[in-house]
C-alpha cells in the first residue's frame, strides 16, 4: 500500500511539473544518489563499534558532498530551469529514498536473523 502511494505521488508530481521535467528528474537523481551514498557508508559493518559514529558522520558528509556537486553540475549544464520544482523534487525523493533504504535494511536484518535462528536450531 505504501509503495503504491509513493508511486502514485511520484507520477502525479511528474505530470504536474511537465514544463520543468528536467528539474524534476535532476532532483530525483541527485536525491537518490546522495541518499544511497550516505546510507551505503552509514550501514557499513565493522569489527570496531567505536567507528559507528565516524561512519555516520562520513555518510552525512558524503550526502552533502554529492548534493553540492550535483547541484553545481546541474546548474552549470543548465538542467535546472525551475529551482522550486527542483527543491520540492529533491525533498520528496530524499524522504522516499531514505524510507526505501531503511525498509530494505530492515528486510535484510530480519532475513539474516531468521537464517541465524534456523542454523541455531539445526545445530
Amino acid at each position: 500500500m505504501k509503495f503504491g502511494f509513493i508511486i502514485l505521488l511520484s507520477i502525479v508530481a511528474g505530470v504536474l511539473s511537465g514544463e520543468h521535467f528536467h528539474s524534476f528528474m535532476v532532483g530525483f537523481g541527485i536525491a537518490a544518489v546522495a541518499v544511497g551514498t550516505g546510507c551505503w557508508l552509514a550501514f557499513r559493518s565493522t569489527r570496531y563499534p567505536q567507528l559507528a559514529a565516524l561512519l555516520l558522520l562520513m555518510g552525512v558528509a558524503a550526502k552533502m558532498g554529492v548534493t553540492v556537486v550535483g547541484v553545481m553540475w546541474s546548474l552549470e549544464a543548465n538542467l535546472i530551469n525551475s529551482p522550486f520544482v527542483f527543491s520540492l523534487s529533491y525533498l520528496f525523493f530524499s524522504i522516499v529514498a531514505t524510507y526505501l533504504y531503511f525498509t530494505l535494511r530492515e528486510f535484510q536484518m530480519n532475513r539474516t536473523a531468521k537464517m541465524n535462528a534456523l542454523e541455531t536450531q539445526a545445530a
